[in-house]
């Protein structure tokens, strides 16, 4: 495997920009292909092979169970980055569930001696998922080095992927690329076309804008089946003070105050029965899947320290999408089953529904 990367990276010649924008079934097929060679060799048994790619370098084991691999197109002159996506690992679990936010701007210890800085969106009301940031910082540490290294042997065409907590990490290691393209640390000609399939809910709306805002033009798609109940994870919870600072909610205590009694009273009840238990659930929220979750990740990567919890877990939908959208025969081939929790979420179901997708 290790000759094999060498010889992709031998040549300094310029290739042709075969990577196209729009959404690609058959790049997207071919990217649910390779999502399989991630999983164990029974699983593997079950699905057809890649077809045009080679698997050309895989990681070890890092971070909180992750991995990513390097796959290698040699007639279109693309590699695949393929993230790996949640594992039988505890550990991997809670990267899912720590799942307070923190802001899409600032720097993350890793360890003692490794501090990691990002930045994945403009807008400083942008934040996203801890525990996938976590993921993602120690895959763009191990994957820099050898991105560089295929960007300077002329290697400019890259597909950034990745299925279920792999599209979340997709979704944040497009920002991170993307905005290290714009600080000039990333050659202009290296183009990233990326693909989230099956991903959960990775930020806030401000980070959900500016994904779609940089990517825009057709360089993303985010892939659903409407059946999968992952995407519609983690759970949002919003309150008045994630609306824009110019809003309705700024001075109602104030205008309650204002109105004649007994209606003042009456709005006064309403409006705080309707506010305090959102804020009181975000507060749990970030106590349990933020504070609490954290000191299980310290055990596990010592010298972790995560940034300052941003004050919301107001999560969105991050698109431009590619729905999925199941029929009868579907409902045959895949029925519900409440013990099959992943049943519409793996990848035999979202192959069967891209196969038959039509624009």
């Amino acid at each position: 495997m290790k000759k094999l990367f060498l010889l992709l990276l031998i040549t300094q010649t310029a290739f042709a920009q075969n990577l196209k924008p729009g959404f690609d079934k058959n790049e997207y097929t071919e990217f649910l292909r390779i999502t399989v060679e991630q999983f164990d060799s029974v699983y593997q048994s079950k699905f057809e092979k890649p077809k045009q790619y080679q698997m050309v370098y895989r990681s070890k084991v890092i971070g909180m169970d992750n991995r990513w691999e390097l796959w290698w197109n040699e007639q279109d002159k693309v590699a695949l980055i393929s993230l790996r996506g949640t594992t039988l690992e505890t550990i991997s679990w809670i990267e899912n569930f720590y799942a307070a936010m923190v802001p899409a701007t600032g720097i993350m210890k890793l360890n003692d001696s490794t501090s990691f800085s990002y930045k994945l969106a403009e807008n400083d009301r942008a934040a996203v998922h801890v525990g996938w940031l976590t993921g993602m910082a120690y895959i763009a540490t191990d994957l820099m080095p050898h991105l560089d290294s295929c960007i300077q042997k002329g290697v400019t065409q890259f597909i950034v992927s990745g299925h279920s907590q792999g599209g979340a990490l997709t979704f944040l290691l497009t920002s991170h690329l993307r905005y290290l393209q714009k600080q000039q640390r990333i050659p202009a000609a290296v183009q990233f076309k990326s693909y989230c399939s099956a991903a959960p809910k990775p930020g806030n709306l401000y980070y959900a804008y500016d994904y779609e805002t940089i990517t825009q033009g057709g360089w993303s798609y985010t892939v659903v089946n409407t059946s999968d109940w992952v995407p519609e994870t983690p759970i949002s919870i919003q309150t008045a003070d994630d609306f824009n600072p110019t809003n309705p909610f700024v001075n109602a205590k104030d205008g309650i105050s204002k109105q004649k009694f007994p209606n003042n009273l009456v709005m006064k009840y309403v409006y705080n029965s309707l506010d305090k238990p959102t804020k009181e659930a975000r507060d749990t929220y970030q106590k349990y899947l933020g504070k609490e979750v954290s000191k299980i990740v310290q055990k596990h990567l010592v010298g972790y320290s995560p940034p300052t919890f941003y004050n919301s877990n107001n999560y969105m939908r991050v698109g431009p999408f590619i729905i999925l959208n199941p029929d009868a025969e579907y409902a045959i081939k895949f029925p519900e089953d409440p013990k099959q929790i992943f049943r519409h979420h793996l990848m035999a179901p979202y192959l069967y529904l891209i196969d038959k997708w039509k624009e």
